[in-house]
């Protein structure tokens, strides 16, 4: 039986304190085989590892949703991340043709651009947990804060608030341990996307948080981390701290011209918002029928 267990560990890099009351919840990095779909964009192992890794898109809202998981334990304990309702049979189909056992799905913030698919995989595999941070103030089964470890057999996912985007922003880091595969990755919401950032003007958005968050918490990684953005609308899949450092158009910048550009973009009103936004506060989490 899998034991799900919440480890809180401090980071040195920190810059906020989410101190935020935790339930209980409880590790590498491949190199990766680009195979492109008009379903889904996958990623694949070029080396035996213990972590088995997919990218999922959905294209209606250029989402990624990731799919990790612990091959080498005898469950095959499985994550979700970013999982859309539209594509929520897709990702089910996959699991259950690799052989897998999904245990938690993951939300980075709460989406205004797409229905998560967390209340769905839980109408159809019920013992899956849905996990988003409590300062997002959403309803889901377990919470992380900032430090928190969210385990799947023997690997991790280190939580890291990077909030801005959003106030419930986190990031998601695979982990740091001698025996997992390098380099590291970085699931970044949409608090950096690749070359750009998220949008900063709702949802208690605040561009200097956003600025802080990504130069704390995601830039302080290694150079060589591979950062996996929750959405791209040009066909980008994955970039590294070393080369957002270099070439992001918007963070690269300093401080007060990057608030300048985020309180400039006139960007339109978005149009899932009024749906997306009150369904995501419930995480996807259905009521039984009466």
């Amino acid at each position: 039986m899998l034991r799900f267990q919440l480890i809180r560990v401090p980071l040195s890099a920190s810059k906020f304190s989410t101190t935020l009351p935790l339930t209980s919840i409880s590790r590498k990095i491949p190199r990766t085989t680009r195979l492109i779909s008009s379903m889904a964009t996958y990623s694949t192992l070029s080396q035996p590892s213990k972590l088995l890794f997919r990218q999922l898109f959905e294209k209606e809202s250029s989402t990624y949703t990731y799919l990790l998981a612990d091959v080498l334990h005898p469950s095959k304990p499985a994550v979700l991340i970013d999982p859309v309702d539209k594509t929520v049979d897709r990702d089910l189909s996959l699991i259950q043709e690799l052989g897998l056992k999904l245990v938690y799905a993951i939300n980075t913030h709460v989406h205004a651009d797409h229905v998560t698919g967390t209340g769905l995989i839980k109408s159809k595999v019920p013992d899956v947990k849905s996990i988003i941070s409590r300062a997002s103030g959403a309803t889901a089964d377990l919470y992380v804060e900032h430090g928190d470890k969210v385990s799947f057999g023997d690997l991790f996912l280190e939580v890291r608030a990077t909030p801005g985007h959003t106030v419930g922003c986190v990031t998601y880091v695979t982990g740091d341990a001698s025996d997992h595969l390098q380099p590291r990755m970085a699931f970044t919401g949409d608090a950096l996307l690749i070359r750009g950032c998220g949008r900063t003007d709702f949802q208690g958005g605040s561009s200097e948080k956003l600025y802080k968050s990504v130069h704390s918490q995601i830039f302080t990684l290694p150079k060589d981390t591979l950062l996996y953005p929750a959405h791209d609308y040009r066909g980008f899949t994955v970039s590294t701290v070393g080369e957002e450092l270099q070439y992001n158009s918007r963070l690269t910048k300093d401080e007060e011209t990057f608030k300048n550009i985020m309180e400039n973009l006139n960007l339109p009103y978005p149009k899932m918002i009024d749906m997306a936004v009150p369904a995501n506060m419930v995480c996807g989490i259905q009521s039984k029928p009466t």
